[in-house]
């Protein structure tokens, strides 16, 4: 499989074929246990050594079943015949590239020197990878959330502000559990998880649930704090706020009628590169590659800014067709019509604003002197039109 998924799969295979060994076992043992008329006296003895047969045989079906509900749980969504083999960003196909990317002449700040980040105080109290953010660029950051709130409830998303605590089975429902347990933190002793996407609650706001074709789409634009371990990211984006356990992010979701999941994706993609050029930043857009794909993901395009202190793009919104991998693990499901068959809808996801933004504002709007002048839609909100940036 693309996914990188093909052992698991070969491993699925077997664990089915036990599965259904076990089952024709019990079937058979269940029919022997219930003869027919009166039993002898030697049918007696013999019903009793098979009753102890199966019992041990429907402990084997337990062990087989619950082996085959693991196995499947980690199975992935298989990715979209558009999208490009490979495992890494690295193998990401771009789409386009728009606007020219805005580099001072001299040698550019990155966003940390133009201050209003004390990462050291936030490491002093949190540890590592949690970040202040204080002053007028806390007030620009704030301004980024409310820019792209607007936009969407403009739209017609119904602005949300979820729960960031959520129980085991929204995790798994979502397609976050088991695969990226080590990237979750796990509060104890509520057996609760803290969220790393909105995604995870508007995709469980109608967990078994029976949904009227009438009511779709449902658009809805989550705004909340996000948490994520990031295991496995040692050493990588360490410094400032582009790789941090904490942040802040604008969510949208939708549940859309299977046949409109594609044009749903590339309207998701529409309007986010819309934010992106009503700021004036210069992006990419790639389709990301299979390998590179979360378990729940069947297509997804990342937008990369420019950042100039690092001359290169880098990811700030992806945009995700989960088709109905998630509405079939939460059992979210709509009738097509009144008293007809129930089918199961597709889910979409995209990321309309996090705090990389604010990276890749504050660093390709800095002039020479490394003060930023912030564009009009956010002093607008609020935020302050220039940042000062610390004497070097």
């Amino acid at each position: 499989m693309r996914k990188g998924a093909a052992s698991l799969f070969d491993e699925l295979l077997a664990a089915d074929v036990a599965w259904r060994e076990a089952t024709r076992r019990v079937e058979a043992l269940r029919s022997a246990t219930r003869p027919k008329g009166k039993p002898t006296e030697a049918e007696r003895a013999a019903l009793v050594a098979t009753k102890a047969e199966l019992k041990l045989a429907e402990e084997q079906l337990e062990a087989d079943q619950q082996r085959l509900d693991a196995l499947l749980a980690r199975v992935p969504n298989p990715p979209d015949p558009s999208v490009p083999d490979g495992d890494s960003d690295a193998d990401a196909v771009e789409v386009r590239r728009v606007g020219t990317p805005r580099d001072p002449e001299s040698a550019p700040r990155d966003h940390v020197e133009l201050g209003g980040f004390d990462v050291e105080r936030g490491a002093r109290l949190s540890g590592s990878r949690f970040v202040y953010r204080m002053g007028p660029v806390a007030l620009v950051e704030l301004a980024l959330y409310r820019y792209a709130l607007d936009r969407l409830v403009g739209l017609g998303f119904v602005p949300v502000l979820p729960p960031v605590l959520v129980r085991e089975e929204a995790m798994y429902g979502t397609g976050f559990l088991p695969t990226e347990e080590s990237n979750i933190y796990r509060v104890e002793p509520d057996g609760l998880y803290l969220t790393g996407t909105s995604e995870v609650a508007l995709a469980s706001l109608h967990v078994g649930e029976v949904l009227e074709l009438a009511e779709l789409p449902l658009r809805y634009a989550g705004y909340s704090t996000c948490f994520r371990r990031e295991a496995g990211a040692a050493g990588r984006d360490t410094r400032g706020i582009f790789r941090v356990h904490q942040f802040d992010k604008v969510e949208m979701f939708a549940f859309v009628e299977p046949e409109r999941s594609v044009d749903e994706h590339e309207a998701m993609l529409a309007i986010e590169e819309e934010l992106v050029q009503g700021l004036g930043l210069a992006y990419r857009v790639v389709n990301v590659a299979a390998g590179d794909l979360g378990a729940p993901t069947a297509k997804k395009y990342d937008i990369e800014a420019w950042i100039p202190s690092q001359r290169r793009y880098r990811e700030i919104t992806s945009c995700s067709n989960d088709t109905d991998y998630q509405a079939r693990r939460l059992g979210t499901r709509v009738r097509a019509t009144p008293g007809g068959q129930l089918r199961y809808p597709h889910t979409l996801n995209g990321t309309a604003m996090t705090a990389r933004w604010l990276i890749a504002l504050l660093e390709s709007f800095q002039d020479d002197d490394g003060a930023v002048v912030v564009p009009e839609p956010l002093v607008a909100l609020g935020a302050p039109s220039r940042v000062e940036a610390p004497e070097r």
